[in-house]
């Protein structure tokens, strides 16, 4: 007998060769209800084996379908037939091109820790490679995108607002192509990297200044505003930088030095937002974004609350604000 749990049959009853009124009790099942386990099964195989990517044995062959994978941004297939060539064929005529192709291939796929680890490496096998620059330029690039999930690379996220360690580390990349490969034909698109990584370690400076504000602890704001100017001039942060010194003059009570930054925020940024028609400082800027903090004063902080939001004019003197470009081109 079969288990109760067997789906319904048809059953059909056929008389038995013996003599008697024995009749043997014989199950078809109905094959509409295995049909579609049938078809499932078979589609799930042909996609197996449509999907089975073709082997390669020679190194030629190995690079040319990496190169075709990679034209069509099938970077994981390019990723897996690139380390096959190093691993068969070290010393191959493909083997120093296919390893730059590799650190843009895992550059390309989200994986900036590998490339990297393949730019370091390749840079350290082949310091006199004719193409060693895209390797160093690479490293800033990844350098800059290490720490990026996947929503920042898709969405508009700050991310001054962020650890400056990678971007600190990429700028210090490009630096060091510049430096050894000046007449590069990655060397112009570093400098503009540059130009915003320094504009971005700028704007991190003043997050943590606006941060201290909110702390009290204006010596430390004060600081924060000097290293700026020291650091990243001509930077969209300047203004902002001066305006933050002398606020925190302002609140420590050092009148002179407040208005001796003030006369340079006057002298050089005129239409600061934080300056009246006169060129006085409105030491009540740095609250709720600007806005007038009257509400909060009638209503106690009922309805609306006092918030130190500090300085941010990147909207006025910084035309880059944006997101910045990460494409990459592959080595030549």
């Amino acid at each position: 007998m079969l288990p109760d749990w067997y789906p319904p049959s048809s059953v059909f009853k056929y008389p038995a060769p013996q003599k008697g009124p024995l009749f043997i009790e014989i199950r078809v099942y109905n094959p509409m209800r295995v049909l579609p386990c049938l078809m499932l099964s078979t589609l799930v195989l042909l996609t197996a084996c449509s999907s089975k990517e073709p082997e390669y044995t020679t190194e030629a062959d190995l690079y040319n379908a990496a190169e075709q994978q990679l034209e069509r941004s099938q970077w994981e297939s390019a990723i897996r037939n690139l380390n096959s060539l190093e691993e068969n064929f070290p010393f191959g005529t493909y083997a120093e091109q296919a390893q730059l192709e590799l650190i843009y291939a895992q550059y390309s796929s989200g994986e900036p820790d590998a490339a990297i680890a393949t730019a370091n490496r390749f840079i350290r096998l082949h310091p006199q490679h004719r193409n060693v620059d895209y390797a160093y330029y690479m490293l800033g690039m990844s350098s800059f995108t290490k720490d990026k999930g996947m929503f920042e690379r898709v969405m508009p996220v700050d991310t001054s607002k962020r650890d400056p360690g990678a971007a600190r580390e990429s700028l210090a990349n490009f630096t060091q192509l510049l430096n050894r490969f000046p007449d590069s034909s990655y060397a112009a698109d570093a400098k503009k990297r540059m130009l915003h990584l320094r504009n971005h370690l700028a704007r991190y400076e003043i997050h943590v200044a606006n941060y201290y504000f909110k702390r009290g602890a204006y010596l430390a704001a004060v600081a924060r505003g000097r290293y700026v100017l020291e650091n990243f001039p001509q930077t969209p942060a300047i203004p902002d930088a001066l305006a933050v010194m002398v606020q925190g003059y302002y609140l420590m009570k050092m009148d002179s030095q407040a208005e001796e930054m003030l006369e340079i925020l006057k002298l050089n940024y005129a239409d600061y937002p934080a300056l009246d028609n006169n060129g006085r400082f409105d030491q009540e800027y740095m609250y709720n974004n600007g806005r007038s903090r009257w509400l909060a004063y009638l209503t106690l902080g009922l309805f609306s609350k006092d918030d130190i939001t500090g300085f941010d004019t990147r909207a006025l003197y910084d035309p880059q604000f944006k997101r910045p470009d990460t494409s990459v081109a592959r080595a030549n």
